[in-house]
């Protein structure tokens, strides 16, 4: 089933310049830019969710690609955002590598489907390295939009 992420991303929700020059403060930058759409009803717990997940395991995948989430009761559908780094900032990657490309998705606890629908969709889309490296260069939020909407 061919769920489209552009209907959880908007121009607000990407960046191709985050700041953070850790994994912490990549998680709170990801975190402001999805409550900035206002669906967000507690950023703290919110972030205690993403947070906890991450102590868990690591969501540094491949290929410098993060994937920070957790489920929380603070959102009443899932909300996601995605931002690019110019510096590789250390994540316990899975492959040892840092990670440059960041993936967030904040779900409702009781919902499972979108939420693994999403992050499925996504890991199929960044399995391509010309995507990955058009991600990495781009220089606005349009850009990234366009790579993301590409079929895989």
């Amino acid at each position: 089933m061919d769920m489209s992420l552009l209907k959880y991303l908007t121009t607000e929700t990407v960046t191709p310049e985050l700041k953070g020059t850790n994994k912490k403060e990549i998680i709170e930058e990801l975190l402001d830019i999805i409550c900035k759409t206002g669906k967000v009803k507690d950023r703290e717990a919110a972030l205690e969710a993403i947070l906890a997940r991450e102590n868990k395991m690591s969501t540094g995948m491949e290929n410098e690609i993060a994937i920070p989430h957790g489920k929380t009761d603070a959102v009443e559908e899932l909300v996601a955002c995605v931002g690019i780094s110019k510096k590789p900032i250390e994540f316990n990657s899975l492959d040892g590598k840092p990670c440059r490309i960041f993936i967030m998705t904040i779900s409702p606890s009781h919902r499972t489907g979108p939420h693994i629908q999403f992050l499925s969709e996504i890991s199929a889309l960044l399995r391509s390295e010309s995507k990955r490296k058009r991600l990495l260069e781009a220089k606005d939020p349009q850009t990234i939009l366009q790579v993301l909407s590409e079929p895989a």
